[in-house]
């Protein structure tokens, strides 16, 4: 379990860095190493570690340790092919968290982070109703269920395609650089993260590229399938590409604006999940 955590840790980082590259190789500029995520998280283990005169200690260093342990808890769902509803839960947790991050330290910077990510939880709704669509075609939310009825039936993207386009649209909005991404903004700084430094700030990268590696790798497997573990790891880059190319060709979004197009996401599942609801009920 350990080796695998790394392994999915190392392999999340390593897709947020070539997330990075292509967005610089789009915009014309050479960008850093697809490695400099791991890098970053190498080199914060190794820096001094203070916390802010300002800063709640306790919550300064709970949060980055719960930030973990839920999302471990998330990764080890995923393999044993779990409900759906815990990784979700989950998601919406790690909003809390980041509201956490961005009050811990005192900083006005990281305050306004924290407030963003709540603001942002309004593409958690299209998530669930995502989560309802599959659960209509499937009768079941656990991953191993979803991914035993794509063998018989064929892939769920291409049967509950505007369910993959809402959880596409909600893994946007946790890509570094993208539309959505209000939470750290560079009039923020960093955002939440903005005070956490040292091993610290490491273990928020660790969190970072585990979470990056259950959301993509949760995608493929609820519209895809079953995966050999290179056609996945295939997968999950190709995705990333794709949402690359979404970051580095769309402006950011006011926080206000992006509220609103999450919120017409939204209305559109949920008259989706209407017509889902009423055809079966026929």
């Amino acid at each position: 379990m350990i080796a695998q955590l790394i392994l999915a840790t190392l392999t999340g980082l390593l897709l947020l860095g070539i997330h990075r590259k292509v967005i610089a190789r789009i915009q014309r500029r050479p960008g850093p190493p697809v490695w400099q995520e791991i890098l970053h998280m190498l080199k914060f283990s190794f820096k001094s570690t203070w916390i802010p005169a300002t800063a709640s200690t306790v919550l300064f260093r709970g949060v980055v340790l719960v930030a973990i342990g839920i999302w471990t808890a998330a990764f080890f769902v995923m393999l044993t092919g779990g409900s759906l509803l815990v990784i979700f839960g989950i998601y919406m947790l790690h909003k809390i968290v980041e509201h956490g991050f961005g009050l811990s330290s005192g900083s006005p910077y990281g305050k306004f982070g924290g407030v963003r990510s709540v603001i942002s939880a309004a593409s958690e709704i299209p998530l669930f109703v995502s989560v309802a669509a599959i659960a209509i075609f499937t009768r079941s939310f656990d991953i191993s269920d979803i991914v035993a009825y794509q063998q018989v039936h064929g892939p769920l993207m291409f049967i509950a395609f505007p369910a993959a386009v809402a959880m596409y649209i909600v893994i946007l909005s946790k890509m570094p650089f993208g539309p959505f991404s209000i939470v750290e903004s560079k009039e923020l700084v960093s955002g939440y993260k903005t005070e956490h430094f040292g091993i610290w700030r490491a273990g928020l990268e660790v969190c970072n590229g585990l979470k990056t590696t259950v959301l993509l790798a949760t995608f493929l497997m609820v519209f895809v399938g079953q995966l050999p573990i290179l056609w996945l790891g295939a997968g999950m880059l190709l995705l990333v590409v794709s949402l690359s190319f979404a970051c580095a060709l769309t402006p950011m979004l006011s926080p206000f604006d992006s509220v609103t197009v999450q919120t017409l996401v939204t209305g559109l599942m949920l008259c989706y999940g209407a017509v889902l609801f009423i055809g079966v009920r026929a």
